[in-house]
């Protein structure tokens, strides 16, 4: 006889598997035409100059250049403000 109840597989045996997000180019390092400079969810670095912005929120370059990071004080739609940090390539 088993010592142990027939339950079938353990519960916490899942992990997702990780979305590798983050700054993929810092700053003054030099990018390509469509090279990924952030990978986020929703927009805490939004984009700049020669850059676009992709449909997962995906940043990534319209030119070939340089990485320049810099915080700009944007105004929400109910007035209130918040800081970002707005990626260009120059």
């Amino acid at each position: 006889m088993a010592h142990t109840k027939s339950v079938g597989a353990a519960k916490n045996n899942r992990e997702s598997e990780s979305k590798r997000l983050g700054i993929k180019r810092s700053d003054g390092q030099m990018v390509d035409t469509g090279q990924i400079i952030v990978r986020q969810r929703g927009t805490k670095y939004l984009p700049g100059l020669n850059v676009k912005l992709g449909g997962d929120d995906t940043i990534f370059a319209m030119k070939t250049g340089k990485v320049k990071f810099k915080s700009a004080k944007k105004t929400r739609f109910d007035g209130s403000q918040r800081y970002a940090t707005v990626v260009n390539v120059l």
